[in-house]
């Protein structure tokens, strides 16, 4: 078993530096991959509402502290605010429903999950396309946080952060918080560095979690003409045959020396048991050079879908 090493983040807590991430997990395998996570040594398990798997994540939660293989307060769990929640007055029933799908009194963190606000139209939301069913409504993502405010002070989350906030969007924030966020949860690849947010978030006290750490290759949007990273690439191998290690764990040492927190999503065992075990080596700064040079500034997760919204994170900024 190994456990990843730890930062602190503004609030004083603890935070894991690499976690489980449960995007796109299969039904009827979640759970499994969680508690075989956790026996693994993984203590941060990502979740959100969206993914529709709050309920199996926290059974395999439960399974693993039923076990004794840990303690709850050695957990650290996140979810997310999805886009249909965004009125203040509805924050804090969306966290509990998430925390009775959860099984849990609390979560370590919570996250607004995009600063876009929808309303559903057309019935259930389709985690594969989750903007498809839903229209776009003005909304003050600040009034947003408010809610998100109200749930640290009702102790039902430790810690609350951001997701797919862009720089001018954190300052707005910044501007109006009583309880400053501690993380912002966005797509970092060898393929996206996102080094100037990550620095920008960095000065003001807020941490980084790097979703889809490779370029979700899975993801149901993908076409053949999208960048993709080569696990093969001559210089990836190389760099890991010098520490015994295969070109996803270099991959994921590349971003954990970035400064930030990866979250990998695997149900494959053996996957997460090698996702993890990638703290007892170090990239040379000419190593951490040769990963800077894949950066494409290529985004995965475009959320193309959100473009007329006004708060759309990834137009009319530089980071």
């Amino acid at each position: 078993m190994v456990l990843a090493a730890e930062i602190i983040l503004s609030n004083t807590k603890k935070c894991p530096a690499l976690g489980l991430g449960t995007w796109l997990s299969s039904p009827g395998q979640c759970a499994q991959a969680v508690e075989y996570a956790i026996k693994e040594g993984y203590r941060l398990i990502d979740a959100a509402w969206l993914y529709g798997n709050e309920k199996e994540v926290g059974e395999g939660v439960r399974k693993a502290i039923e076990e004794g293989l840990v303690k709850r307060e050695e957990l650290f769990i996140t979810t997310k605010l999805w886009n249909t929640f965004h009125e203040k007055d509805q924050v804090v029933p969306a966290l509990k429903e998430s925390l009775k799908n959860l099984g849990l009194d609390y979560v370590d963190l919570y996250l607004i999950h995009w600063p876009v606000a929808a309303q559903s139209v057309k019935g259930p939301i389709d985690i594969n396309l989750p903007f498809k069913n839903t229209v776009i409504v003005d909304h003050d993502f600040c009034e947003t946080w408010a809610g998100m405010e109200q749930c640290v002070d009702l102790n039902l989350a430790k810690s609350i952060g951001l997701s797919n906030f862009n720089s001018k969007q954190i300052l707005r924030i910044l501007e109006k918080a009583r309880i400053k966020p501690v993380m912002n949860q966005i797509e970092v690849t060898p393929l996206l560095n996102q080094k100037k947010l990550t620095a920008f978030c960095k000065e003001r006290g807020i941490a980084i979690t790097a979703y889809s750490p490779f370029a979700s290759p899975a993801r149901p949007w993908k076409t053949t003409n999208d960048p993709a990273i080569d696990f093969n690439d001559p210089q990836l191998v190389k760099i890991g045959q010098k520490y015994g290690k295969n070109s996803s764990q270099v991959i994921l040492r590349y971003l954990v020396q970035l400064g930030v927190i990866p979250i990998p999503k695997s149900e494959n065992p053996a996957r997460i048991k090698q996702n993890i075990d990638i703290f007892d080596f170090k990239l040379t700064p000419e190593e951490m050079e040769i990963l800077d040079s894949y950066n494409q500034d290529f985004r995965a997760i475009g959320a193309e879908d959100l473009e007329e919204s006004n708060d759309f994170p990834f137009r009319g900024v530089e980071f």
